[in-house]
């Protein structure tokens, strides 16, 4: 955290996303009132409204936007003033072709949604300083303006990557840099010898995409790389210009739910706080979840898919409390293949959910319903004529404002990396075995244990953990496994499938999986199975599906071994002194040795029943009901459906 101490952190706020450019204006005194009313304290505005600032090259209108904030400050709202480089104005695009990005099919996107533009290209950098700069110089000082949000929503519309352009200029660029010149390092990183892959200069460089067959892991790797580091260069431009020009203002970016194009850790450095959008019922709609699955949680979004982004953007710089929710689903969405209204009581159990997780705003998207263009299907906190909408009228009734704002304090840790999720979805093996799956099955099968989670970069501070769960660090340098080494001296230590299977540039190594952790985990890899579905193998007593590998102990002792399949009689955990490492896919497995250790190490675990989640914030425990039926608690007591209980103390 930065030494500013934003004027949030104390007690829990709420906030709305507000677009005066769409309304006339003899409403906007009416809406900041309604805010008001409905216990709103800020308002953020300005994110797509570039074309309005700056109609014409060099000719600003400021007008507009200088009463929209002081009706907002006259009504006793805090203002949080957003950069509008999402949507660079049509002048601009046709001035500067070459600034539009280039997709994956070597295709040049055009004007007319938003994000388009190359976060390499020179020309639009330049523009994004000058526009950034002139908003800071004219509203950094003003009084109602607490904070600055970059950008919107990093990657949107698969925009992080362009394909092209002035990206692949830069691109080249960058592995000369990155490779000290030496193409031979290059070729040797990437295992050029490999297809004849072997290049003579940087020149010869293209982005990996239209190539024949698969291209080369450590190839898309680097690019993806330097993709991300485009991007951190894009945000560190834009807050050294805020904080020059808005000094003693908090700034943030608001991130995706589970985006994974770029380092989000790299991206938040520079930031005060990270902020994320939520929206649950598009997350249960692009979910790998059966059909039967995406009916049930349809209405209410899954609570594991929800509170595993609340857990990731909380630990992004380290912290235990601090997020955002930039944007909250308050009503159907637009934008998913199907967009169900939520059910009666979920936007306010969304809402509590988000604080009982360390959020310490959630700021509701939007506030009147468009009746415009592209979002006109997309509801708001009023409906289009103004009255109040379902979610409007939950946030009406909530009575969370101003709740305290303490830390989330939990001894489990998962460790969660970019990188190695980008090299283990380029070859999932296994179409079904992705990155964020394996993620999701030990935080699912940890948060079905009432067992609060924080996630933390393998190479953050990781002291005063008693259990460190990596479940797919797959990347693993020299100086990653000094950390984790001493990381896991004085912890239980618990090692997914695929754990440390390759080296920083991609490549597997020389003498197998985990390479330089043998020491640690006690064993090395034999075999892995990537199974197609329906296929399964047993692990002691649980069906296995999707993934399994087995190892050889080299001094660790087996605790299960596989009862069929072509790994019969090998081992599929193995444990040595305090490191355990679970080679198959299957909840029913990992809560079985997961349990044993958390009690081990003086940690409760609970059965909850399915669909009830628990957090614990400060003094204060927070049951959630996700089912669309009563449900039980531990301790008998029935709670009505989509519901929540705050108990302090207990």
């Amino acid at each position: 955290m930065s030494s500013l101490i934003p004027d949030h952190r104390d007690h829990f706020q709420l906030g709305v996303c507000h677009y005066p450019e769409h309304w006339p204006r003899d409403r906007w005194e009416r809406y900041a009132e309604q805010m008001k009313r409905l216990g709103i304290a800020y308002a953020r505005i300005a994110e797509f409204a570039w074309s309005r600032m700056e109609p014409r090259p060099g000719e600003y209108d400021w007008g507009w936007l200088d009463e929209a904030v002081e009706v907002l400050h006259a009504a006793g709202l805090k203002v949080i003033l957003c950069t509008p480089t999402a949507t660079p104005p049509a002048w601009l695009v046709r001035a500067h072709p070459e600034m539009l990005p280039i997709d994956h099919e070597g295709r040049r996107r055009n004007h007319g949604g938003r994000k388009h533009y190359d976060h390499a290209s020179p020309v639009y950098r330049e523009h994004s300083r000058r526009i950034t700069e002139a908003l800071a110089r004219r509203y950094g000082a003003h009084p109602a303006v607490v904070g600055w949000q970059t950008d919107n929503e990093f990657g949107c519309a698969e925009t992080t990557r362009s394909w092209g352009g002035a990206s692949a200029v830069r691109f080249r660029s960058w592995l000369d840099a990155r490779y000290a010149g030496d193409i031979a390092a290059l070729n040797e990183a990437w295992g050029n010898v490999f297809w004849s892959q072997e290049y003579n200069d940087f020149g010869q460089i293209d982005p990996p995409n239209l190539v024949c067959e698969f291209p080369n892991p450590s190839h898309v790797l680097d690019f993806y790389r330097f993709a991300s580091d485009m991007v951190v260069e894009f945000q560190e431009e834009q807050v050294e210009i805020l904080r020059r020009f808005s000094p003693d203002r908090w700034v943030t970016h608001n991130y995706m739910r589970l985006f994974d194009e770029f380092d989000h850790y790299a991206t938040s450095t520079c930031l005060d706080f990270a902020t994320w959008d939520n929206y649950p019922t598009g997350g249960v709609e692009y979910a790998a979840f059966s059909p039967e699955e995406k009916t049930r949680w349809a209405r209410t979004g899954h609570p594991d898919l929800v509170s595993i982004n609340h857990d990731i953007y909380r630990g992004m710089k380290g912290e235990k409390r601090g997020a955002w929710v930039m944007e909250q689903q308050n009503g159907q969405i637009n934008w998913a293949p199907n967009n169900p209204l939520p059910a009666t009581g979920a936007v306010a159990l969304w809402t509590v959910q988000a604080w009982a997780h360390g959020c310490d705003v959630v700021s509701y998207f939007r506030d009147r319903a468009a009746t415009i263009a592209q979002e006109l299907m997309h509801s708001g906190l009023l409906r289009h004529d103004e009255t109040l909408d379902i979610g409007g009228q939950e946030v009406a009734g909530l009575e969370l404002s101003g709740r305290p704002c303490a830390d989330v304090q939990t001894p489990v840790v998962l460790l969660h990396d970019y990188e190695s999720l980008w090299v283990q979805n380029a070859q999932p093996h296994a179409q079904a075995a992705t990155y964020w799956e394996q993620l999701l099955l030990f935080y699912g099968v940890l948060r079905a244990m009432g067992v609060d989670v924080d996630i933390r970069h393998p190479e953050q501070d990781l002291s005063g953990y008693r259990v460190i769960i990596a479940p797919a660090i797959q990347l693993m340098s020299e100086r990653r496994a000094a950390a984790i080494r001493a990381a896991a001296t004085n912890a239980i230590f618990v090692a997914g499938p695929r754990f440390a299977y390759r080296t920083e540039t991609g490549r597997v190594h020389e003498d197998g999986q985990p390479g330089p952790l043998k020491d640690l985990l006690g064993c090395k890899l034999r075999n892995f199975d990537g199974m197609r579905p329906g296929l399964t193998v047993r692990a002691g007593t649980h069906e296995v599906g999707i993934w399994s590998e087995c190892y050889e102990p080299l001094g660790g002792e087996t605790l299960v071994r596989y009862e069929d399949g072509p790994m019969q009689g090998q081992a599929a955990v193995v444990r040595h002194r305090n490191a355990v490492t679970i080679g198959a896919w299957s909840a029913p497995l990992i809560r079985e040795v997961l349990a044993t250790l958390l009690t081990e190490a003086g940690i409760r675990v609970m059965d909850l029943p399915d669909g009830i989640r628990i957090a614990r914030r400060g003094e204060a425990v927070t049951w959630m009901n996700y089912n669309q039926h009563p449900a039980p608690l531990p301790d008998g007591t029935i709670m009505p459906p989509v519901s929540f209980e705050v108990r302090v103390g207990g």
